[in-house]
């Protein structure tokens, strides 16, 4: 008579490694470049918000700023899209970065020419950021689809994990890097330091090592192609209405642009207490994203993005009334901690539910929707404020921001009801 066997144990459940990602040589050098030009831009970012705003005095120069980027940006997305999926990925990022270097050294020298910007005003620089914002519309969706193909599906929200942690950790040193040399050494200390860190950040990609995936796209028309992207992101109610939420609360409830007010008029701390304005959404982005980095996939995903969108629009409100500089660095840090959980849902939804051979496309339309929402944000605030005041048209702003995802909840139950992303 035989014996019967126990029977067998259930394997362990694999465990979860947080720097799965990062175990890829590429993937390291990906994240360095996005990291040195995430420093580079954000230091840019306040010297030339705070160069504008003391020349004019005026909080529409500021809009004029996210302006300035936001027209080329959104005019050449869908155009930036086609070059991602038929050109060399890595190609287009090279030469993206390469004309960003130029316009960071075109900042550097219109900043040391004495008394250029006080005869001429503020548009040399405006010129700059326009030319910027072409290089950034080719050079977003493709380093988005690069980065898609550097690492397996399996660890995608891992890899967007330590992205976002990546970028908002520049974020928070990039400001108030700025900010200090801007406060201490003045414009050109600055974008000296400016300059390096954008020849950094090409050079990382140049050590990138890259094979192209076949992605033939037919023999369709260019305009078939290019409007291809939209036509996936309108039959796909889960990504539309993630990329839309986020569009209008950005939009509507965007604080950022109008930072050199508050720091200079309203919370009197100089440019030096604007760095650290600037980088506290970071700060709290950066808390989160290395937590969320550690931990497994979210499971209820699209209750969690609304939640966090709610959070970050009540906490901009809390930002217009507050009087205090450590309160208002608080809220903006907790306004970071939720937009970044909502990056990492949103840009997981995308890859996941995008064909490998249609992400720059995809991500050329994902572009407009954030590139939109950010500069043209800013535009809308620079208005508001001038028309209604600067704390007006932020609180009114973040109120505007928490009725979208109201709407949001409301119109689109497939969102609200996601569990998680596979």
């Amino acid at each position: 008579m035989t014996t019967p066997k126990p029977p067998a144990e259930s394997a362990p459940a694999a465990r979860h490694d947080a720097y799965a990602a990062l175990r890829h040589p590429d993937f390291r050098w990906y994240i360095l470049s996005l990291f040195t030009m995430t420093l580079a831009s954000q230091l840019q970012a306040v010297v030339v918000g705070w160069q504008v705003y003391s020349i004019t005095h005026d909080p529409l120069s500021l809009g004029l700023i996210g302006l300035a980027e936001a027209l080329p940006f959104i005019a050449i997305a869908l155009p930036a899209g086609y070059v991602a999926d038929r050109w060399n990925r890595r190609t287009v990022c090279l030469i993206s970065l390469g004309v960003l270097v130029a316009c960071s050294i075109g900042l550097l020298t219109v900043s040391a020419v004495p008394g250029l910007l006080a005869r001429v005003g503020p548009a040399p620089i405006y010129a700059v950021i326009f030319a910027s914002g072409i290089a950034r519309s080719f050079l977003q969706p493709t380093r988005q689809a690069l980065g898609a193909e550097l690492i397996s599906r399996d660890v995608f929200e891992n890899a967007i994990a330590w992205r976002t942690s990546s970028w908002q950790t520049a974020a928070v040193i990039g400001p108030a890097v700025g900010g200090l040399l801007y406060g201490f050494s003045g414009p050109r200390a600055a974008y000296s330091v400016d300059v390096t860190l954008m020849v950094m950040a090409f050079a990382g990609f140049l050590l990138l090592r890259y094979t192209p995936s076949d992605r033939s796209v037919g023999d369709a028309s260019v305009f078939t192609v290019l409007v291809s992207g939209i036509r996936f992101v309108w039959g796909q109610p889960l990504i539309l209405s993630a990329l839309s939420l986020d569009l209008f609360s950005v939009f509507l409830g965007g604080a950022e642009a109008l930072l050199p007010v508050f720091a200079s008029e309203i919370l009197r701390v100089g440019p030096q207490g604007l760095g650290i304005l600037r980088a506290a959404p970071a700060i709290g982005a950066v808390s989160v994203g290395l937590y969320r980095a550690h931990r497994p996939p979210i499971q209820r995903a699209g209750r969690t993005l609304l939640v966090a969108v709610a959070v970050f629009a009540v906490a901009i409100i809390g930002f217009g009334l507050s009087r205090s500089f450590a309160l208002s660095v608080v809220l903006l840090a907790v306004s970071g901690m939720a937009d970044n959980i909502s990056v990492v849902i949103r840009s997981t939804l995308l890859q996941m539910l995008t064909p490998a051979d249609m992400l720059g496309r995809v991500s050329a339309v994902n572009s407009v929707f954030v590139g939109s929402s950010n500069e043209l944000g800013a535009f809308e605030s620079g208005v508001a404020a001038r028309l209604l005041g600067t704390v007006n048209a932020v609180v009114l702003g973040g109120l505007a921001a928490l009725a979208v995802v109201g709407i949001t909840a409301k119109l689109v139950p497939k969102l609200r009801q996601l569990e998680r992303i596979t």
